[in-house]
């Protein structure tokens, strides 16, 4: 499974519509992969929380409307990253009223939704997310196609960012399937270190491929961590970004993925 991992780097002095535009532009020229991962928040910016609301928008919105013809242009699965979701007219506003979610969209190589994300653990501590948006409570897989000659489907799971530290939601997808885990964050330079160690930890202790995007640049005030990763399910860095904007590009051994877990059957041995 060829997989490219897309390092976004931006400022608050570049516009939205031609921050699109140009992610755009990156996702038409990585046709041949079969997977595309952007990071989270990327059009909105992830720490202008005080812009959020003005620039949400419904899943139909020009974000998704963008990425959607780049997935059909290029033929790929595209995981856009997330943006911050208004609730259409009439919908469920949540169990906090907000109507607003950071929610995460994985396209399939004809544009349509695969599957949307929404984030579950809002990082901010009472401020940012857990002031402003609504907690999603689902756990998300999907089934990535691939060519017919190169394999089965590959079942993704869906997490964002702040969800790093929470290991039960991993767990939770390892147990409905997940061989690969897709993370799309926007996650600052001051705690880069966790980030990286974070993901490796994910995936040795469940065994799974981490396919970690995180955003470059400064935005808001905020440094960004760049250190994109792709981890392999023995905690190997199969591909890492440095700091600045840059597009990783990795073949994923997903076949032989239940050979790694016969040889070290650790997962056999749970007990909670």
């Amino acid at each position: 499974m060829r997989v490219a991992v897309v390092q976004v780097g931006y400022g608050d002095g570049e516009p939205v519509a031609e921050r699109t535009d140009r992610v755009a532009a990156m996702v038409r020229g990585l046709a041949g992969h079969d997977l595309v991962v952007l990071p989270e928040l990327w059009a909105p910016e992830g720490f202008a929380y005080r812009g959020w609301a003005e620039r949400a928008e419904g899943l139909d919105g020009p974000t998704m409307t963008a990425m959607a013809a780049a997935a059909r242009d290029a033929g790929v699965v595209l995981h856009a990253g997330s943006i911050i979701e208004r609730a259409a007219e009439g919908a469920d506003p949540g169990a906090q009223g907000r109507g607003l979610w950071n929610t995460s969209v994985l396209l399939g190589p004809d544009g349509a939704r695969l599957a949307t994300y929404r984030k579950v653990h809002r990082f901010g501590f009472g401020e940012g997310e857990p002031q402003l948006l609504e907690a999603g409570e689902d756990v998300v897989t999907a089934d990535v196609p691939r060519p017919a000659t190169a394999g089965d489907d590959v079942r993704v799971g869906l997490a964002t960012c702040y969800d790093l530290r929470f290991p039960e939601l991993f767990r939770r997808l390892l147990d409905a399937g997940a061989r690969v885990v897709l993370v799309p964050a926007a996650w600052p330079a001051a705690r880069v270190a966790h980030w990286t160690l974070l993901g490796q930890a994910r995936a040795i202790e469940d065994q799974v491929f981490v396919v970690a995007c995180n955003t470059a640049g400064t935005h808001a005030g905020h440094a960004m961590g760049g250190f994109s990763q792709v981890v392999g399910p023995t905690g190997e860095v199969l591909a890492e970004a440095g700091e600045g904007e840059q597009v990783l590009s990795v073949e994923l051994d997903v076949d032989g993925l239940d050979g790694v877990r016969q040889r070290f059957p650790v997962l056999d041995d749970r007990r909670l």
